[in-house]
């Protein structure tokens, strides 16, 4: 399958992370989001009960996010993943990037992510 929705650029602020200030300073994390979704029907029938509403997608990440402290970001990537599979039936495979903009490193750095990619488990 070929369809997918995209949500990119979603910004939080959280606490997510190993140092001690990390969790008392917090910082900006950005999430990009691909989720694979027979659109088909949803096209044709231009029914939205028969799609996933973005809107939610993006509410469900943010409970997550903003939620709950992880110490890596790979954790916090996929708690997002099962998150998404737990309220989106529809949903079929998970591609996502949480990037940490300023990672406290002590070397000059553009930005640190990780991605991950799940497919749906059947049964």
């Amino acid at each position: 399958m070929t369809d997918r929705i995209l949500i990119s650029d979603l910004r939080f602020f959280a606490f997510h992370g190993l140092l001690p200030e990390e969790e008392v300073l917090g910082q900006r994390f950005r999430i990009d989001l691909s989720c694979e979704v027979d659109l088909r029907e949803a096209g044709i029938s231009d029914d939205m009960s028969k799609s996933v509403h973005y809107g939610q997608l993006i509410a469900a990440v943010e409970r997550v996010v903003t939620g709950r402290r992880f110490g890596l970001i790979e954790a916090l990537a996929e708690a997002i993943a099962t998150e998404i599979f737990d309220t989106f039936s529809r949903v079929e495979a998970v591609a996502l990037t949480v990037t940490k903009p300023e990672a406290p490193v002590q070397v000059a750095t553009g930005t640190v992510a990780i991605s991950i990619e799940r497919r749906r488990r059947l049964g």
